[in-house]
């Protein structure tokens, strides 16, 4: 059952954020990315107030560098609609099941990003989940 709603293009729209985001950290990682993406739309708190659609999450301004290059256009495979799926269907993984934000640094991962606290790093993209101070509906939308 999708815990977030999701058309058919917004599930295409979904699977090549995963695909140009993280297809170098493999169906893991994609699924991470994926998590983080239904969290900004389920959390509903700090840079993600308002969020309601797999689109507005996807083009909101500065969220995603995908979004800027030629690679995220290019059309959805079957692979990553069916990861996609899995994540608008709740599926979520540690370290991403409360994270709001990941990115890859040029090395280690610092300890906060926008003020929030270092979950882990999976492969080259570190996780960084909301204190309950600066998010506390994070915790309670699953």
């Amino acid at each position: 059952m999708a815990v977030v709603k999701a058309t058919e293009a917004d599930i295409d729209l979904l699977a090549r954020l995963l695909r140009a985001e993280a297809e170098g950290e493999g169906v893991q990682g994609m699924l991470l990315v994926g998590n983080v993406g239904i969290n900004r739309i389920r959390a509903n708190c700090s840079d993600f107030k308002g969020l309601k659609t797999i689109p507005s999450m996807i083009h909101q301004p500065h969220a995603f560098e995908a979004t800027i290059k030629g690679y995220f256009y290019q059309r959805a495979r079957e692979s990553e609609k069916r990861l996609a799926r899995r994540v608008i269907n709740g599926e979520r993984f540690w370290p991403a099941r409360f994270s709001l934000w990941y990115f890859r640094p040029p090395g280690d991962c610092p300890a906060q990003w926008y003020n929030q606290p270092h979950v882990a790093r999976y492969k080259l993209h570190c996780f960084y989940e909301p204190t309950a101070e600066t998010c506390e509906n994070i915790y309670n939308t699953f």
